[in-house]
Order: structure tokens, then C-alpha cells, then sequence
């Protein structure tokens, strides 16, 4: 007989150092790891609901504050935060200059402008009848409009509308708020009518107060035609209104002053945007740092919920990791075991947590009358830091897990 060294295999079987372990599909890994899940419901359940819990308080955070703010930027949209208002600057002479004929096409060539108009003053005045003194002006002035200018200053009605293709060329007036207080006059029929420059005019519509523009709350509004034809208007716009991409407001306020006379660009005075503009700016910024605060502080929960429930989860599982490993489980499977578990309790609260943070949102925006905005990046974001903190979160416990020996997992009661 030949004498076998005692390390030697077996007759018939491979030698050890050919043995290697069984890669795992990743749809095994799926599986493995949906174990614990499967196998404990319940804790798996309000484990996820804890954490979606936590991302729907994120979520509804950066809905109701971007359904806020949407609804606050539609409010300050209708101020005119992006219109800008082009008057005639002074000449060298010291003189008041005047904005020439051709400022109205060639500022409508500029991209990014969205709508313009125009007003010229008259030196014509309007009272209640014609017994009132003349000296008795109330300090209403009467200006010449064209038909878009309530779109381009976001100009509302108290009664009536606006100057049409039919009336601006005839006898018809526009009030703003102010004026028409002054006149006592709060509807517009065919039965009211005002005696400005020296004929009677008819009351076609009064305006609610324009925030954009106070100065024209207490002004009469007439037709550009009928003005040149009936007030002696000389046609010459004393203030041009644009209105602009809100984005590009700073770029086209400094093309703004050579575009509408090139020739001579210092004559040409363009006002800053409204105050409102500056207010929307800073909610913006102040909007943006909170919602960062609380989203951190959102996903820093969650995370702390999974890898509590992962420990939990090794601490009640040695008994499954010793038999797992005695049937040849590798410390790195045990590992993504684990790992895969936290990741798909981290999906599952994440997901839940996007749907029902989105709900809450779409609730209270509906009792406020506001507009639902749940940014995609804040959902992508919610499921996406939640898989990445879940990940985290589970590493340890997957380690953990992982170090178990065979004996001493199942040693463990």
C-alpha cells in the first residue's frame, strides 16, 4: 500500500484549491436580500414607514414651499418684476429730449422682449362736468394709450375693459383707480360720461390700482387716435413700457438705452425694475437655504432609522447567518445580503415617502388655492439620497453580519 498524505483529497474529488464559491445572480441577490423582508413583515412595514415618513416630510416641505413660491412669483409676475420703463432723459443743453418715433420697433426687436407699449402725455385735463373750474384738476392727467398696455404693465379692472379698435378712435375714456375716485365714478356704462378737453367722453372702463406703475392710477386713459384727433396730441410717446423675459431683465435693461436711440443713447432714461423684483430675489434665496436645512435634516433621520433597523435586524438574524455560512455562504454574500436588504427598505420608504409627501402637498396647496409644484429634481432626489443613505446605514450592520463565524451564530439563542 501507498502511504496518502494526510492532506491529500479524496480519490475523485477536486483538489481544494479548486473550489471556489457560487457567484450570485442578481436576481439571486434580489431574492436574498427581500428575505428578511418577507420573512418579518410587520417590522419590515413600519421600518419603511418610518422612513417614508421622514422623505414625505421633505417632499411636502419642498412641495408646499415651491407651490408657495410658484404662487408668490405668479402674484409678483402680475406687479411687473420684469418690466422696465424707458422715459426721455435730458440733452446736453439741459433740455428734456424726446424718444424717437422708431423707439417702439426697434425695442420690440430685442428676444427677450415679451410685450411693450407706450403712453404720451396730453395737455389736455378731464373733470365730472363741464360747471366745474377749470383751475379744479385734481392734478389727473390725461394720456394717450395704445390697446396693450394693460398686458404690459398687468393692469386689472374694477368695472368695464379697455380701449378696442372701435373705441380708441372715437370719444371714449379709460379711469385709473385714483382718478376715478377723485370724479366719483366707480362704473362705466354708456351713461357715464366726463368733460375732458372741452367735450364729453364717454366712461368705457375704470381700473383697479396697478402696483407697478402708481403713477397711473390717477391718469385718463384715451385712444392714441382720438387723442391727435380731438386733444390736439402731438403723437410723441413720453414713456415706453416692456415688459421682458424675467431671466434676462439686467441684460436687456443695459441694451435698452442705444437700442431705442442709438444716436444719441444718454438721452434716454430706463428705471430700475420694481421693488418687487428685489423682493422675489431675496424669497427665492431665503426659500432655497430652507428648503436645503430641512431636507438634510429629513434624510439624516432616515438614515439613522435604517441602519437602526439593519442592527436590529443582525441581532435577531445570527441564527439565519450561522446556517447561511455553514452551507458555504462567504462572508462577502452575507455582506450584499445585508446591504441589498437595507437598499430595498430604503427604496420602499423612499417611494412611499414621495407619494404620500406629493399628497400632502396636493392637499394643502388645494385649501390655500395655490398652484401644486413637486419639483422632479426633489422627488428624484428624495429616492435617490435615500438609496444612498440607506446604503450607509446598512454598511455597518452588513459588516457586522458578515463577521459572524459559523459557531458563534449559532451558538447565539
Amino acid at each position: 500500500m501507498t502511504d496518502r498524505h494526510p492532506t491529500a483529497d479524496a480519490p475523485g474529488t477536486p483538489p481544494r484549491s479548486a473550489l471556489k464559491p457560487t457567484r450570485l445572480k442578481p436576481a439571486d441577490v434580489a431574492r436574498v436580500g427581500a428575505v428578511g423582508l418577507r420573512t418579518r413583515p410587520v417590522r419590515a412595514a413600519l421600518s419603511a414607514l418610518g422612513i417614508a415618513i421622514g422623505i414625505a416630510a421633505m417632499v411636502a416641505v419642498v412641495g408646499i414651499t415651491s407651490s408657495s413660491r410658484l404662487d408668490l412669483d405668479h402674484r409678483l409676475a402680475r406687479y411687473g418684476t420684469n418690466v422696465l420703463t424707458v422715459t426721455p432723459g435730458t440733452d446736453f443743453a439741459g433740455a428734456e429730449a424726446a424718444l424717437p418715433d422708431t423707439a417702439t420697433a426697434m425695442t420690440g426687436r430685442i428676444p427677450d422682449v415679451e410685450h411693450l407699449s407706450a403712453t404720451g402725455r396730453t395737455k389736455a385735463s378731464v373733470y365730472r362736468t363741464d360747471r366745474v373750474p377749470a383751475a379744479n384738476t385734481n392734478g389727473i392727467a390725461v394720456l394717450a394709450a395704445r390697446a396693450d398696455l394693460p398686458a404690459t404693465v398687468g393692469a386689472t379692472f374694477a368695472a368695464g375693459s379697455w380701449l378696442n379698435s372701435a373705441t380708441e378712435h372715437g370719444e371714449a375714456v379709460v379711469l385709473g383707480a385714483t382718478a376715478a375716485r377723485y370724479l366719483g365714478i366707480d362704473t362705466a356704462s354708456p351713461d357715464t360720461r366726463v368733460w375732458l378737453g372741452g367735450q364729453w367722453f364717454t366712461v368705457i372702463g375704470v381700473l383697479a390700482p396697478t402696483p407697478l406703475a402708481p403713477d397711473l392710477d390717477g391718469t385718463a386713459f384715451v385712444g392714441w387716435s382720438a387723442a391727435q384727433q380731438h386733444l390736439g396730441f402731438d403723437g410723441r410717446m413720453s414713456t415706453l413700457y416692456v415688459r421682458i423675459n424675467p431671466a434676462a431683465v439686467d441684460d436687456v435693461r443695459t441694451l435698452l438705452g442705444r437700442t431705442v436711440n442709438p444716436e444719441h443713447p444718454n438721452e434716454v432714461r430706463v428705471d430700475r425694475p420694481s421693488d418687487a423684483l428685489r423682493v422675489k430675489q431675496a424669497t427665492n434665496q431665503t426659500f432655497t437655504g430652507l428648503l436645503l436645512g430641512l431636507g438634510a435634516v429629513a434624510l439624516l433621520v432616515g438614515g439613522v432609522g435604517v441602519a437602526n433597523t439593519m442592527i436590529i435586524s443582525v441581532l435577531e438574524r445570527r441564527g439565519e447567518i450561522g446556517w447561511r455560512r455553514s452551507l458555504g455562504a462567504t462572508r462577502g454574500q452575507i455582506r450584499v445580503q445585508f446591504l441589498t436588504e437595507a437598499l430595498l427598505l430604503s427604496a420602499l420608504g423612499g417611494a412611499g415617502g414621495v407619494v404620500l409627501g406629493t399628497a400632502v402637498t396636493a392637499g394643502y396647496a388645494a385649501t390655500q388655492h395655490w398652484p401644486v409644484s413637486v419639483p422632479a429634481w426633489a422627488q428624484a432626489t428624495a429616492v435617490g439620497s435615500t438609496l444612498l443613505i440607506g446604503a450607509a446605514a446598512g454598511l455597518y450592520p452588513a459588516i457586522r453580519a458578515a463577521r459572524l463565524s459559523p459557531t458563534e451564530a449559532l451558538a447565539q439563542p
